[in-house]
C-alpha cells in the first residue's frame, strides 16, 4: 500500500534543498566528492501518515560517486537527538527545520515499515492531484527486523542485513539497482 505525497512543485525555497544538504555533506567523513560539483540525479518520497513531516530522499552525484541523502522537513524543531542539517523558508509552508532523516523517528518508522511490508515509495502529486514524475522506484524486500538501520550513503558500499530497501533507477540512461538501506 504505497501512499500519496502532495507537493507544491512551483514553491521556492531559500536556501534550496541542495544548498542545505551541501553545508551538511561537506562535514561527513564518508563524503569523497566536492560540494561545488553536486547534482541531484534522482529522488523519491515517503509519506508521514500524520501529514506533519516531509520526507525527501535524494540521490546526489559528485565526482562520479552517488550518495543517498534522505532529509526530513518539520514546521517546528525536533527535540532530542535528531541531527539538524539547517533551516529553510518554503514559499507556501513557511519556515522549515531540516534533519538528517535517519536521526528522525518519523523517517525511521516509515523506512522500517516499507522494508518489512515490501512496500514502495509514495506516489507524488501536485496539490490538484496531477501525478509528478518519480525518478527512483524503491521497494522493501519484505523482511522484518528489529536490528540496526544502516543507510548506504555512498552507493555501492556494502553493509550486511537481510532486510533491505532496494532502488531501481537510471543514471545518464543506464539502468541501476542499488541497496539504499539494510537492517541487521
Amino acid at each position: 500500500m504505497s501512499r500519496v505525497t502532495k507537493l507544491y512543485p512551483d514553491a521556492a525555497m531559500k536556501p534550496t534543498k541542495l544548498e542545505v544538504v551541501a553545508g551538511w555533506l561537506e562535514l561527513q567523513p564518508w563524503f569523497r566528492g566536492s560540494v561545488r560539483q553536486l547534482r541531484v540525479v534522482g529522488n523519491f518520497r515517503f509519506e508521514d501518515p500524520a501529514g506533519e513531516v516531509g520526507m525527501d530522499s535524494m540521490l546526489i552525484e559528485s565526482r562520479g560517486d552517488v550518495y543517498y541523502i534522505p532529509v526530513t522537513y518539520r514546521p517546528v524543531p525536533l527535540p532530542g537527538w535528531a541531527e539538524s542539517m539547517g533551516e529553510m523558508h518554503h514559499s507556501v509552508l513557511g519556515h522549515r527545520y531540516c534533519y538528517n532523516a535517519p536521526t528522525d523517528p518519523t523517517f525511521l518508522t516509515e523506512l522500517r515499515r516499507v522494508i518489512a511490508e515490501g512496500d514502495t515509495h509514495s506516489e507524488m502529486q501536485d496539490m490538484e492531484g496531477v501525478p509528478l514524475p518519480v525518478t527512483v522506484r524503491v521497494e522493501g524486500n519484505g523482511v522484518a527486523s528489529d536490528g540496526k538501520v544502516r543507510l548506504i550513503r555512498r552507493l555501492g558500499t556494502y553493509f550486511p542485513g537481510d532486510a533491505k530497501l532496494i532502488a531501481r533507477w537510471r543514471l545518464d540512461g543506464v539502468e541501476r539497482e542499488d541497496v539504499l538501506a539494510t537492517i541487521h
